[in-house]
């Protein structure tokens, strides 16, 4: 039991910390998930019968026209992110990384802006490849979810917090 106090507490040693970042940013990625999921099923229609999430769990949707479906994933995944960047923070303060670099107000500022930035480039991503390819808002979500991963671990470990 020491040893996993020990290594939940070691925000030093940089392969500790890309381990408890991977994993803590699974967690966050499952919120993300759940989340987008949820609204683009429930709330914000942006799902179609060729989804394989759809075909997996014999989901009742709304198929809506393909303009509807756009903006309706750009709605879907700004609500998954706010709930999906609470958790990414307070998981990073609490086993990644160290604060104090900042005030904690500027910090979780950057955190946000940095996360912002990188899921709005990541969206529009998707949205591209809905508009321009066709292609699935399951396949969409995958390459915004890829692109904002890259630029937040460095953001986070460059930028907002002590290294």
């Amino acid at each position: 039991m020491s040893h996993l106090k020990s290594f939940l507490k070691n925000k030093d040693h940089a392969g500790v910390q890309f381990i408890k970042y991977a994993f803590c940013g699974g967690v966050a990625a499952f919120a993300d998930i759940v989340a987008f999921f949820l609204l683009a099923w429930l709330v914000f229609p942006a799902l179609t019968s060729d989804e394989t999430i759809v075909k997996l769990f014999h989901l009742d949707i709304v198929e809506v026209p393909k303009h509807i479906r756009e903006i309706n994933f750009v709605i879907a995944n700004g609500l998954a992110f706010l709930i999906s960047n609470t958790v990414a923070y307070l998981l990073n303060i609490l086993f990644v990384f160290r604060s104090g670099k900042h005030s904690r107000l500027k910090e979780m500022g950057l955190f946000y802006l940095v996360s912002g930035i990188s899921v709005g480039l990541g969206t529009g991503i998707g949205y591209l490849l809905i508009h321009s390819f066709g292609f699935t808002s399951s396949i969409s979500y995958v390459a915004k979810a890829i692109s904002t991963m890259l630029i937040n671990f460095l953001a986070r470990k460059f930028i907002i917090f002590k290294h």
